[in-house]
């Protein structure tokens, strides 16, 4: 099962509840981006609209915590709404003890994920693979949208499969119709895309199309 999880990062935030609705039948996700300014060069939302996408959304959400010091924050997502079918991913490089704040994570559950930077190697996230439900490989300096993909860092997807065969490992950045595959190809099987599904006029024809580019994978 390929997992499509399209950023809200994309839609016109003017119309975030038709962002939300016009995805219902064709994503698995909806995947909410959480940037500070701090830990990454912009700012986007935090936990009061997460909170208004999980009440209007009828597929669960895929938040990505993009923001120092999660740790200090992440009862304000979980009050936001957020249960089972939900993931709250946050980045190894912003928490010392990642081990606990996955169990916090977890404890109030919700499902937990870590989040890898590009420029993050393999070994410092590896002995984290077996406690989370999802590993998210960045294949772009987090922060903005419509960046090109890197394609070695999916390298990291290959060595994460390796080491479980049932973690969700999700590829973010650059994701379209042609760097699917690849990504899927390379173990992924929850694929982040922005621009391929909202920079267009028909976020439901997008993906459409990028589901059947992985289709025979």
């Amino acid at each position: 099962m390929i997992y499509l999880s399209p950023s809200l990062l994309s839609a016109d935030m003017s119309r975030l509840a038709e962002a939300v609705d016009v995805i219902a039948d064709t994503a698995d996700y909806v995947h909410c981006d959480v940037m500070d300014g701090h830990f990454v060069p912009n700012l986007t939302f935090g936990a009061p609209v997460v909170e208004a996408v999980k009440r209007i959304s009828v597929l669960p959400l895929d938040v990505h915590l993009m923001i120092e010091a999660p740790s200090r924050w992440i009862n304000d997502y979980i009050k936001a709404g957020l249960d089972t079918n939900d993931f709250l991913t946050f980045h190894v490089e912003t928490e010392a003890e990642s081990e606990e704040v996955i169990e916090r994570i977890r404890d109030s559950g919700v499902r937990p994920g870590i989040a890898v930077k590009p420029g993050t190697g393999f070994d410092e996230f590896k002995h984290l693979i077996g406690i989370v439900d999802q590993v998210l490989i960045m294949t772009v300096e987090p922060g903005f949208g419509g960046q090109s993909f890197m394609r070695d860092k999916l390298e990291k997807a290959t060595l994460t499969r390796s080491v479980s065969s049932s973690v969700v490992i999700g590829v973010d950045g650059g994701i379209d119709e042609e760097t699917a595959p690849e990504a899927v190809r390379a173990g992924a099987n929850l694929l982040v895309a922005g621009t391929a599904v909202y920079g267009g006029n028909d976020p439901t024809l997008a993906l459409r199309r990028l589901r059947a580019s992985v289709e025979t994978v």
